[in-house]
Formats: structure tokens, C-alpha cells, sequence
């Protein structure tokens, strides 16, 4: 072996001893640090702290990225809820309306049950004719015929104007002119006041009722006016409005009473389709009381 040889391997040897004394010097319990064990700690612990300070900061960017994400997605979702909720109570309001109204009509068939009614629902209303003029769903097939008064709860609304197999066209209050009248009363203990409801006035929405003939007493705000079933086509009782003022002719002869009607022409979902006629059972009672 030569000295080169000798000398490498000696060196290792040396080497072993001084890394095997290190690594038990190291591992005793020692208070104080050697000075290249804090320089290794104090790299080491800076170079963590260097590393770690922008990986914190990253990481805390795509956190709050996420959180903002499903942020985003809650507040989405909490929309839809609302909107489902608004539309919800929406539904429930309208189905509430309907139920009502559909009671108040049932109710109003019941007071007029000595009449023969046919009950309906309005089907369209053009744009054009809108005061005018409703469509509702029954027709010839189930008793309509022309003329016979449509009511709803509140009061009378019009009359049939044009019938087909399976609808009809109402005539609203708000469309009659003088060649469309009602035979109209005002009832009082003492003398009922009688007139004809003649047309409907836009200026003051009121429908003109000219008075032929009156008791003594003027006319009060908010008295009823109904049908008196005189003209021969519309049964006696109906509600047709109150009064709101009475105005005198030019000539101070007659007088005219401006009536608001009573249903609302505007809103009008349900109505009631009247026969003059006595229903059956009701006829056949009166011919019973005359025979007695």
C-alpha cells in the first residue's frame, strides 16, 4: 500500500472520529450552543421564515378567493330563495283573492236563488273596448241569452250583448248610451223614487240616472239605486250604484243624479249571468200559493 494511500485512508478514519464525536457531542443535553450550531439554526430558521411569509400570503389569497366564491354562490342561491318566496306569497295572495270572490259570488247566487243564474268567468277583455265590453265562458249551451243581466258580488255590471255556442259578450255599464237603459229605483218608506239609468258619463265616471219620479224629500249621498224590473228586462233588486251628487236640467224641470256604479269595472273576474225568468221550483210555488 502506498503512503498516498495510508495518508487518504487515515484521513477518513480521522474524519469518522470527528463526525461520530459531533454527533454525540450534539446529542447531550446542552443549554449553550455552539456557534456553528446558531449559525445553522439561525439560517435554517431564517430562511423558513423567508419562504413561509409569501406561501401565508399566497395561500391566504386563494382562501379568500374561495370564500368569496362561495360568498358568491350563498348570496345567489339566497336570491333565488327570495324570488321563489315573492312569488309564493304572490301566488298565495291571488289564490286568496280568487277564493273571495268566488265566495261573495256563490253568496250573491244564493240571495237571488228565485232567479235562475248561470255562473262565469271572464275570458278576455280587448284593450281597444276595455270600459266597454268582457267575454265571458258560457254560452247558448249552458242558458245565455241576450239581454239578460250580468252581475258579480258588489252589483250589476251589464248586460249579454252577442251569444255563441260556448261565450258571450258583455255590455259593461261603462258602454251604455242613451239607446241602452235601465228602469232604476230608489226605494223609501214613504215613496220610492223611479227613473232610468240612461248612460255613462266619462267625465265624472258616474252613470246618469234621470229621475221621472221623486217623493218630496231630496236625494241623499250614498242612497242605493236597483233595478225596478219595469223595463221588462232586467230583473227587480239588482244593485246598480249609489248616489254621489243630483244635478238640475238647464231648465230646472228634471233632475239627473250622477250614480257611482256599484261593482268595479275595472277588476271583474267572476260574474253571475240572471234570468228574469223564475227558476223552476220557485215557480212552481207560486202557482201553488195561487191555487190556494
Amino acid at each position: 500500500m502506498s503512503f498516498f494511500q495510508k495518508k487518504r485512508l487515515f484521513l477518513l478514519l480521522i474524519g469518522m472520529i470527528v463526525l461520530v464525536v459531533l454527533i454525540g457531542y450534539s446529542l447531550t443535553n446542552r443549554s449553550q450552543l455552539t456557534a456553528p450550531e446558531q449559525f445553522v439554526m439561525d439560517t435554517v430558521g431564517w430562511a423558513q421564515n423567508t419562504i413561509q411569509t409569501p406561501v401565508k400570503y399566497v395561500t391566504g389569497i386563494f382562501s379568500n378567493i374561495s370564500e368569496l366564491k362561495n360568498t358568491f354562490n350563498e348570496n345567489q342561491l339566497l336570491k333565488s330563495k327570495l324570488s321563489e318566496y315573492k312569488s309564493l306569497v304572490y301566488d298565495v295572495q291571488e289564490l286568496k283573492e280568487e277564493n273571495e270572490q268566488l265566495r261573495e259570488t256563490l253568496n250573491k247566487t244564493d240571495s237571488i236563488n228565485q232567479y235562475d243564474t248561470i255562473q262565469a268567468t271572464v275570458i278576455s277583455r280587448s284593450p281597444e273596448r276595455w270600459i266597454e265590453q268582457i267575454t265571458i265562458n258560457k254560452g247558448t249551451a249552458h242558458g245565455v241569452d241576450t239581454n239578460m243581466a250580468v252581475i258579480t258580488a258588489e252589483g250589476m255590471i251589464g248586460k249579454v250583448q252577442a251569444v255563441s255556442n260556448s261565450a258571450s259578450t258583455v255590455q259593461l255599464l261603462t258602454g251604455f248610451d242613451q239607446f241602452n237603459r235601465i228602469s232604476a229605483t230608489i226605494s223609501r218608506d214613504g215613496k220610492d223614487i223611479f227613473g232610468l239609468i240612461e248612460e255613462y258619463d266619462k267625465e265624472t265616471e258616474s252613470l246618469l240616472f234621470k229621475i221621472i219620479e221623486e217623493s218630496d224629500k231630496d236625494l241623499e249621498k250614498d242612497e242605493l239605486v236597483v233595478s225596478s224590473g219595469l223595463g221588462g228586462l232586467f230583473p227587480a233588486g239588482l244593485p246598480i250604484g249609489t248616489v254621489k251628487d243630483v244635478i238640475p236640467d238647464q231648465y230646472g224641470l228634471t233632475r239627473t243624479a250622477l250614480i257611482k256604479p256599484a261593482a268595479d269595472m275595472y277588476d271583474i273576474n267572476h260574474v253571475i249571468v240572471v234570468n228574469r225568468e223564475v227558476s223552476g221550483e220557485d215557480a212552481i210555488q207560486e202557482l201553488e200559493e195561487d191555487e190556494e
